[in-house]
């Protein structure tokens, strides 16, 4: 009886090295052809858990949490100092799909300060912010604005506090003019009063008063 002979299969070189390459788990510094640098856990040949990205064009550096190759959980991103060549961290807090998204902190490079909710990388939701001439806002955002209710108190103790539309006040609200001891409320349009009533507001306290109190109607 004749003996068939069938050929050995074997595997393709190409698909061991090929398998070989595909990185996963924790993995030494893994330089990107651009100069581009990661040292951390991979996933399917992904960036997936912890791990550090260092990109060479601006020296930025974001470490923390990855997921299937984006900044996914929570992490920092620094940036160096043009002068100093120091690191600054830029932002500390939330990431979904590679976007600051969820609680965090941002410092601005003219040294202002947001503390609150993001969503798609923008300030959305409630939120902190410190600005450059010491006012400060605080309470609901919308694509990076000051959007719903929020109350802005300003460097000279004046406030605000009332409804935003797009980073304006718009609707009721209530003014408080701290030197005179005065408080107005009405409603605002694009940041405009169009109609309400003046009354004094802690007129004693007031540092520099009107000289008539506002008479009661």
């Amino acid at each position: 009886m004749p003996i068939k002979k069938y050929p050995r299969t074997t595997e393709p070189l190409w698909r061991e090295w090929d398998r070989k390459a595909q990185k996963c788990g924790l993995r030494h510094t893994i330089y990107a052809v651009n100069g581009d640098q990661y040292t951390g856990e991979w996933l399917d040949n992904l960036k997936h858990g912890k791990g550090t990205q260092i990109w060479k064009a601006t020296g930025a550096i974001y470490s923390g949490d990855w997921k299937f190759g984006k900044r996914d959980g929570y992490g920092s991103y620094s940036i160096p100092d043009p002068i100093t060549k120091e690191y600054r961290k830029v932002y500390t807090g939330w990431w979904e799909n590679d976007k600051r998204c969820g609680p965090g902190m941002m410092l601005f490079p003219n040294g202002e300060r947001y503390e609150g909710d993001w969503s798609g990388g923008l300030r959305s939701g409630w939120g902190r912010m410190y600005y450059q001439d010491k006012s400060i806002y605080e309470g609901q955002w919308l694509k990076d604005k000051p959007h719903g209710q929020g109350r802005l108190r300003l460097s000279n103790k004046n406030w605000y506090e009332g409804g935003w539309k797009d980073g304006k006040k718009h609707g009721p609200g209530k003014y408080f003019y701290f030197n005179k001891g005065q408080l107005f409320e009405g409603v605002w349009a694009a940041d405009i009063p169009k109609c309400g009533i003046m009354i004094d507001f802690g007129r004693n306290e007031a540092p520099a008063p009107t000289q008539y109190p506002i008479p009661k109607v």
